[in-house]
């Protein structure tokens, strides 16, 4: 299977966006289609040989009639959004002509003998307004395709007023304002119903570019320029040029534009693109530093990490517009409602015509009845605002320092029940300290060499705490099959000795006899040549915030268990002091995953497990919701993970749980609001339906209430979340 990725802007709403994904998916090749109308992006899986440019186009156009712009996502650099672009002001330009000839038809051509006409002058003004929705319709129909949706809705309430007034075009209402005249009859009506729709879409894809661009505005941190440091002084390159040990010089009001190690200066860094925090943070010689983040004061130098595809912002940029192509239930019961609820409307409103008609036999007030509901229920209103609720979700937990993968994951999230935690990283800083060093038949020298051989390759906080201190390192070409045992602990060979490093169970695997100790810290052992020479203990600290994520995820009835490769006394005085519900120690990393399946099994409910994102990846991906803790500079975090924590606070967990709940509410209350505003405004329509200010106030109730929902869900980019435990 082949994944393809594509930018196509250019449709004028979600339902648009809609039918054409449901198009793509049934041609042959296809495995599954997402069209993310919220960030531009197409996701198609191919089974074979994907699709070119031009055979995409031509897809979309079987069903869609939209000028469109396509492109593979990475063809085009400027991603930025127009709020108000060139098919706006050109359909503006239309309104203003047709209401213009509007004004004229109403005040100076009144006179009830040039009704004819003001007939014809009508017509020519419903083909300028309406020519684009009309030709949409006659594509639908002639690729029997997607034939039932709100532009036939609003082509047949707009073409049968203009036939009432062809047929009663004598009836012309020449009415009195004052000392000035004007008439109104059908035609004005007919006219009106396209321009106000055409209004609401100008209005609709205002506040649509307005969300889209905040929310991007939001994750579009990438760097234009790099300012080189040569031989023959400073260079300006672009980032994506840029190579390992290159070095690169930022200043203040700049943004850091790859990961790297500062060699000179100080400066103090806005981190709060990546993890939310707004207090600067002080980087100086020796500091790691990572790209996305603006230096704000002081400058530095900074030698090159990781190539620009691999560097932070890169990833999580990766992470962010990946999101689009996961659905979220809401998603999909949009997907599946618009498509069953267009015939539903125009099945209602050719039922009341016909029904209330044949019992009136008041055909004409009833055919503006009809009318009326096929405007009343398009279907744009709830169509464009819940997915935008969910990436504005999306875009509020950034905007916090929490990447989510996929709207999926914020349903799963509010079904939240059990929280796993790994322990070292994840509730403790991870960094550990040596407090105790206990030497047996060996002098503390030799012990120290031997132990800081085996450990100095090690990628484990245990392993770098050791070597921390240690200033002179020992040639790697000294180092022989050096192995890193995940849970166990490392062992290689060293000038021809054999040594191993780790818990009791290395020991127990290796046949090194030991004799255990107890202490309050973390232990390893140390065996060389297979005798036991001693141990050393290290000692970690609580993070800050892990007990109110304790506390937080508590209110919220979500059940906390830790489960952690450390020994059954510290993880015990940990979860105490927590006050976390329940522990397995001692584990390894197979057998985290192995209570996590049992925690599964247990309950229907949510089940995510939060950790370092190294040893912990198999119960990361295993878990309903993998999230990874501290995931600045953490490949396999951003890897592996459904949801990334951008720095070490354990509570942002409950932080995303209330994003997820404020997305899904914001949803069901746009859904709940238009139906019932809609049901009320037919129902007026039922008793109203032959007023001339009815078809009116069906238009409000469409476009209008398009407009308002759209503007509730930007809303929720702009919340705060509120921790009332801190």
């Amino acid at each position: 299977m082949i994944k393809k990725r594509y930018i196509v802007s250019g449709f004028d709403c979600a339902a648009c966006a809609s039918k054409a994904e449901a198009h793509i998916e049934k041609q042959k090749n296809v495995v599954s289609a997402r069209m993310d109308f919220s960030t531009n992006k197409l996701y198609i899986s191919f089974e074979n040989d994907p699709w070119d440019i031009e055979t995409l186009r031509k897809v979309i156009a079987e069903v869609e009639s939209d000028p469109l712009n396509i492109s593979e996502e990475g063809e085009i650099n400027n991603t930025k959004i127009k709020i108000f672009d060139t098919r706006m002001k050109i359909l503006l330009a239309r309104i203003i002509f047709v209401v213009l000839l509007t004004i004229l038809n109403m005040f100076v051509l009144y006179d009830s003998g040039l009704t004819l006409v003001r007939t014809i002058l009508y017509g020519i003004a419903i083909l300028v307004i309406g020519y684009d929705i009309f030709y949409k319709v006659f594509v639908h129909i002639k690729n029997l395709n997607n034939i039932l949706d709100h532009f036939l809705l609003i082509s047949i309430a707009a073409i049968g007023s203009y036939i009432i007034s062809i047929i009663d075009f004598d009836e012309a209402h020449v009415m009195h304002l004052g000392n000035i005249m004007f008439a109104m009859d059908e035609g004005m009506e007919s006219v009106m119903v396209i321009a106000l729709f055409q209004v609401g879409q100008i209005v609709e894809s205002y506040a649509t570019n307005k969300s889209k661009s905040a929310v991007m505005s939001a994750i579009e941190l990438r760097v234009d320029k790099a300012n080189k440091i040569t031989e023959n002084g400073i260079k300006v390159i672009k980032p994506e040029d840029l190579e390992l040990d290159d070095c690169i010089v930022i200043t203040a009001g700049e943004l850091i534009p790859i990961d790297g190690l500062v060699y000179e200066g100080e400066a103090y860094i806005d981190t709060s693109s990546l993890t939310g925090e707004y207090v600067p943070v002080l980087a100086k010689e020796n500091s790691n530093v990572y790209s996305g983040c603006m230096v704000k004061s002081g400058s530095l130098k900074v030698k090159v990490l990781k190539k620009y595809e691999d560097s932070t912002i890169s990833k999580i940029i990766d992470l962010i517009s990946e999101g689009g192509e996961q659905k979220s239930r809401a998603d999909v019961f949009i997907s599946k409602f618009a498509r069953i609820y267009t015939p539903i409307v125009v099945g209602l409103a050719m039922l009341t015509f016909l029904i209330d008609g044949l019992i009136s036999t008041d055909w004409e007030t009833w055919v503006h009845t009809g009318l009326e509901i096929l405007v009343i229920g398009c279907p744009c209103a709830i169509v464009i605002s819940v997915p935008l609720a969910y990436f504005s979700g999306i875009g509020l937990a950034s905007k916090n320092g929490i990447v989510i993968k996929g709207t999926n994951y914020l349903d799963k999230l509010v079904n939240l029940g059990t929280l796993i935690c790994d322990k070292t990283g994840t509730l403790t800083h991870g960094s550990f300290k040596v407090t105790k060093i206990n030497n047996i038949d060996i002098n503390k020298e030799e012990f120290l060499e031997y132990l800081f051989a085996v450990e100095c390759l090690s990628k484990h906080p245990i392993g770098k705490a050791i070597c921390h201190d240690k200033k002179e390192t020992i040639p790697s070409n000294k180092i022989k099959d050096f192995e890193e045992i995940a849970g166990l602990g490392a062992k290689c060979t060293y000038e021809g000795h054999k040594i191993i490093a780790g818990g009791e169970r290395l020991f127990a695997r290796e046949n090194v006899p030991i004799n255990p100790v107890i202490e309050s810290g973390s232990i390893v052992y140390l065996g060389v040549d297979g005798k036991y020479l001693g141990y050393v203990v290290l000692s970690d600290e609580l993070k800050d915030n892990a007990q109110p994520m304790v506390d937080l995820l508590h209110l919220e009835k979500v059940r906390l268990v830790l489960l952690t490769g450390d020994k059954e006394e510290n993880a015990r005085e940990v979860c105490q002091n927590l006050g976390i519900d329940f522990w397995y120690s001692e584990l390894l990393p197979e057998e985290k995953t192995k209570y996590l399946e049992k925690e599964m099994d247990n309950t229907k409910k949510t089940v995510a497990f939060v950790g370092d994102g190294i040893n912990d990846a198999p119960s990361i991906i295993r878990s309903d919701i993998g999230i990874a803790m501290g995931g600045i500079g953490s490949d396999v975090s951003v890897e592996n993970a459904d949801m990334v924590i951008m720095n070490d606070d354990p509570a942002k967990v409950y932080d995303a749980m209330k994003v997820a709940k404020k997305a899904r509410n914001t949803s069901i209350f746009n859904i709940a609001f238009a139906l019932i505003i809609k049901l009320a405004v037919y129902i007026l329509a039922l008793f109203f339906g032959a007023e001339a200010w009815m078809m009116y106030i069906a238009i409000l109730a469409d476009t209008g209430l398009t407009v308002l929902l759209v503007i509730n869900s930007l809303l929720l980019f702009y919340r705060k979340i509120k921790r009332p435990i801190q």
